[in-house]
């Protein structure tokens, strides 16, 4: 029984050698296929069309840490994310960089660059900040820890409240308290019903006057015209957007050119190929010895 990965040139390079070192089958294409009962996982960001062809099909492993671009598994198949510790440290990287860059006016500076004016502003000391992460899964806990060794006053919140170690932490019926202390909301919730469309008007008037935004979730969460509507209010002060709604952002969008807005292309991280090869490899093993899969997603929930 084999793996089917469908991918890039690149990717399958670095896999093949991981699997030909770890002594495990491996099928580089759909078109490579002879047997499609030899298929028991495939590895792959958007799965073939019909995975009914694949008989003895236990796992798909999405090579991204996202699964909202998944469709519905057939009945049997597990759906896996990919858990590599390079895609939370990148991640991390990004959030950490966008809550010091609007925190210390970054947008403003670089438009007043663009402009060839030398304004200085107020300085704000780290220790004085308060930020708020939405979504405390591994990532959101490694930011969270990250911002707090900086200094900030850093608070988690997530459905469950479930206590993190070192972080305040909010639940569901808690969101206005989070809310209402969050100078720097950071958005790292996965992509579920519940949670499309929650960066809209309603939850920017819950924020403090002039409170910035780091998103990095997924660009459907975020209301791009509730976002416009905050910034000219005053609501948000300015936001560092790498996940936007449409995604990519047509030309003449108006958040290209909005001094306010600094914006990523879905760029906060990409898996490491060695480290997604590896994880494909604990997930087959786990399946053979009937162990709990890494990074298996309750597809009921979304995540």
């Amino acid at each position: 029984m084999a793996l089917l990965l469908q991918s890039f040139p690149a990717r399958e390079a670095i896999w093949a050698q991981v699997f030909a070192e770890a002594d495990e089958p491996l099928i580089l294409g759909a078109d490579k296929v002879t047997d499609p009962a030899e298929v028991r996982h495939i590895a792959c960001w958007i799965p073939p069309a019909d995975l009914g062809i694949y008989p003895a099909l236990e796992t798909v492993i999405s090579v991204g840490a996202g699964v909202d671009h998944m469709p519905p598994m057939p009945e049997g198949v597990r759906l896996c994310r990919t858990i590599a510790p390079g895609i939370e440290e990148m991640v991390r990287d990004w959030v950490v960089m966008a809550t010091l860059m609007l925190y210390r006016d970054m947008p403003l500076y670089l438009s007043q660059s663009r402009a060839q004016r030398w304004v200085p502003h107020d300085v704000r000391l780290a220790r004085n900040g308060r930020v708020g992460i939405m979504g405390m899964g591994r990532i959101g806990q490694l930011a969270a820890h990250s911002l707090t060794a900086l200094g900030f006053q850093v608070a988690g919140w997530s459905r469950t409240g479930r206590p993190v170690e070192g972080v305040e932490m909010f639940g569901a019926a808690a969101l206005d308290q989070f809310l209402g202390r969050a100078e720097v909301l950071i958005c790292l919730l996965p992509l579920t019903d519940e949670t499309r469309g929650v960066l809209g008007a309603g939850l920017f008037a819950r924020l403090p006057e002039g409170a910035r935004l780091v998103h990095a979730g997924r660009g459907a969460q975020l209301d791009m015209e509730a976002l416009r509507v905050a910034l000219d209010q005053g609501r948000l002060s300015s936001a560092m957007l790498d996940v936007t709604d449409p995604e990519p952002l047509p030309a003449g969008h108006w958040a290209w050119s909005d001094p306010r807005i600094v914006v990523t292309p879905h760029v906060a991280a990409s898996t490491d190929h060695r480290e997604g090869a590896e994880h494909a490899l604990a997930v087959i093993r786990a399946a053979r010895a009937g162990a709990p899969l890494p990074g298996l997603v309750d597809q009921a929930r979304g995540y």
